[in-house]
């Protein structure tokens, strides 16, 4: 598809092992995951023929994205972010690149074997039912939260689902899980204006979910499963004080709607 001359898309060089075989795809974020990456992709290998793989790599420097190992995880397509910017960029950058190829929907899942890729085909069939907002969550039957830290449950039980779920309107129950889907339908829509260079980093998220309700989008939860490695440090990007302040503070601009696009 031909991109709005308003779109605001990452720079980024594109890796290609084989052609666009499926509906949808599913973008792993990922940067310096180490044997993380290398032991989910072992495992989404078996699912590469339900969603193309595409991995959304934030400029990683550890050597755990091989040719070999993409190749025989049945990767599609390795994207790499050239510019500034964390997750919200990689977000950009990995909607950007499978609207361009043509994609009816992308399913986001982070790289660092936490989530377990099994629950794909829940949101294969929920974007094929017409939803267009696919949040995975722990927390509805069937979904299993294994190991997560106390401070996690607190937070995300007691303010951050609590938050989100308010200011949109619909009541969401796991919002910190970035096991997601979105349909092109959310992607495309003009009101949600997806390609701002605002969203860098975890914005993107907590935005999407509340426009996406506002507008009147079709949303749903689906079970997931997500495991904290036992007895070892949680696997995040996100720093103990500043990272953790910082993503309180874009979850209440979130929530009190300072990311909506201007009225024209």
């Amino acid at each position: 598809m031909k991109f709005h001359d308003s779109w605001e898309i990452p720079q980024y060089d594109v890796q290609e092992f084989k052609p666009k075989a499926t509906k949808y795809a599913v973008c792993v974020f990922l940067i310096n995951e180490g044997d993380k990456i290398k032991k989910q992709l072992t495992k989404m290998a078996t699912q590469a023929d339900l969603a193309d793989i595409i991995i959304a790599d934030g400029g990683s420097t550890d050597g755990s994205l091989s040719e070999e190992l993409l190749q025989q995880s049945g990767v599609t397509a390795l994207l790499t972010k050239r510019e500034p910017g964390k997750l919200g960029t990689q977000m950009r950058m990995a909607f950007a690149y499978c609207l361009q190829q043509g994609y009816e929907g992308v399913i986001v899942v982070d790289g660092n074997n936490k989530d377990d890729t099994t629950a794909i085909p829940l949101f294969i069939q929920a974007l094929d039912d017409g939803f267009d907002h696919i949040q995975g969550s722990r927390f509805v039957p069937g979904g299993q939260a294994i190991n997560t830290p106390i401070e996690r449950l607190v937070g995300v039980h007691l303010l951050h689902a609590p938050v989100v779920s308010l200011s949109a309107g619909r009541r969401y129950t796991d919002t910190t899980n970035g096991f997601r889907a979105y349909s092109k339908k959310l992607l495309t829509h003009e009101q949600m204006a997806v390609f701002r260079k605002v969203f860098t980093g975890y914005e993107l998220h907590y935005y999407l979910a509340i426009r996406s309700a506002n507008l009147g989008l079709k949303s749903k939860e689906v079970p997931v499963k997500r495991q904290y490695p036992k007895n070892s440090p949680t696997p995040t990007k996100i720093s103990p004080v500043k990272g953790n302040l910082g993503v309180l503070k874009v979850l209440f601009k979130a929530a009190l709607h300072r990311y909506d696009p201007k009225s024209k």
